[in-house]
């Protein structure tokens, strides 16, 4: 007496596989895509630490500010020619950690109007104060005296998204929540427009003066390899399964004939 025969594949078992493999092939795409990513992440990182090195260069004027390619000048050192408008200085919440002043914790970044020589105004960061500053700067106390027409050097900085999950600005106490140029533009006095797009960190003074410049967070989140391995691994772990259930089917008794 002969012993069971294999029932062989059927066409299900075929069209199974065959999504299998389209799903495999659809994880290598995603793992490719995700190399290219880190490729591009790596050139910005390495764009971004040439130019925190590079010799400050004029700020975009007013007439360059339509169609800016933020992201190109992201971190670039600037400089700016003109005036602070101190009374009209907001002040953004944050909680700074990993400070390279003395204070640090909740508090408040420091946002002042510059108006510039050449026409319009850009939001300078003049820098970090502790809570307790926090009505002092908004009244433009932390300044000394007005130096009047002044150049400064800082970082560009493209404006912080707003997110769907931010408060409105705090009016009556001038406390913003994003360093948005758009909703900063809607805190002061209109005749100071054009606003830019754009806004500067001040980089730091002498040590231990309010406000508290050179915060800049330069920092990139890069877990491009890591996704790409995972899908690469999927695709492996999904041509493994596939396989295996395909020898398995092959290999199940047929249910007629003996």
């Amino acid at each position: 007496m002969t012993g069971p025969k294999s029932a062989g594949l059927r066409w299900g078992d075929w069209v199974f596989a065959g999504l299998m493999i389209l799903l495999a092939v659809i994880c290598v795409l995603l793992g490719n895509w995700q190399m290219a990513r880190l490729a591009e992440k790596e050139a910005l990182i390495v764009a971004v630490d040439e130019r925190l090195t590079s010799e400050p260069i004029p700020a975009p004027d007013q007439a360059q500010w339509p169609g800016l390619d933020l992201e190109q000048w992201n971190f670039q050192p600037v400089t700016l020619a003109g005036s602070y408008r101190y009374t009209q200085t907001v002040t953004v919440f944050t909680s700074l950690a990993n400070a390279r002043g003395r204070f640090s914790g909740p508090g408040y970044w420091v946002v002042t109007p510059f108006e510039l020589d050449a026409g319009g105004t850009v939001f300078v960061n003049r820098g970090f104060v502790p809570q307790e500053y926090q009505e002092q700067a908004a009244l433009g106390d932390l300044h000394g005296d007005d130096p009047g027409s002044i150049t400064i050097v800082g970082l560009f900085r493209p404006g912080e998204a707003v997110g769907f999950m931010a408060p409105e600005p705090n009016m009556s106490d001038r406390i913003e929540w994003v360093r948005n140029p758009e909703r900063l533009a809607a805190m002061v006095d209109p005749a100071l427009a054009p606003i830019a797009p754009f806004y500067v960190d001040l980089l730091a003074a002498g040590a231990g003066d309010l406000p508290q410049g050179g915060e800049t967070v330069v920092e990139f989140t890069n877990n491009h390899l890591g996704y790409a391995l995972t899908w690469y691994g999927f695709a492996v772990v999904a041509v493994v399964m596939v396989g295996f259930w395909l020898w398995r089917q092959q290999r199940r008794p047929s249910r007629i004939g003996q």
